[in-house]
């Protein structure tokens, strides 16, 4: 069961993802240029994840500490800025300004098969790779 409730809200959010032009590149870097062809519709569909996480957090979870099926939702606060948040803060917004894309988009695009987007996947996986062996 819990599967099926996990997949499902893959594709709940890989169509919200595709309905708000969140999967194609150009419309998040013309979210990102402020400068030239500024498209400020993107911080409304940000705006309304967040209203809905919320919304939905406090409807589907008991006290704020266990999920609908009775999972401990874990929450890792740290108010620690350390080397590894800051480099990985940099490299990801780096990469999300120049490809316009995040890993969550990218994954909801595969099924256009996109060159670009699968080249994208595969550095993204070595990446995360990398990183694991380094650690």
């Amino acid at each position: 069961m819990k599967l099926l409730v996990y997949l499902l809200a893959g594709v709940i959010f890989g169509i919200g993802l595709t309905i708000s032009q969140m999967v194609d590149p150009m419309k998040v870097l013309n979210f990102l240029s402020i400068t030239e062809s500024w498209d400020p519709s993107l911080a409304f569909v940000m705006v309304g994840a967040i209203g809905l996480f919320s919304i939905s957090r406090i409807v589907f979870t008991k006290n704020n500490k266990v999920s609908i099926f009775g999972d401990v939702i874990g929450q890792k606060i740290s108010s620690v800025i350390d080397k590894k948040l800051v480099v990985g803060s940099i490299l990801f917004g780096v990469g999300w300004g120049i490809t316009g894309l995040c890993p969550g988009p990218a994954v909801a695009n595969i099924s256009n098969l996109d060159p670009k987007i699968l080249v994208f996947i595969l550095v993204m996986i070595i990446s995360m790779r990398i990183s694991h062996r380094l650690k």
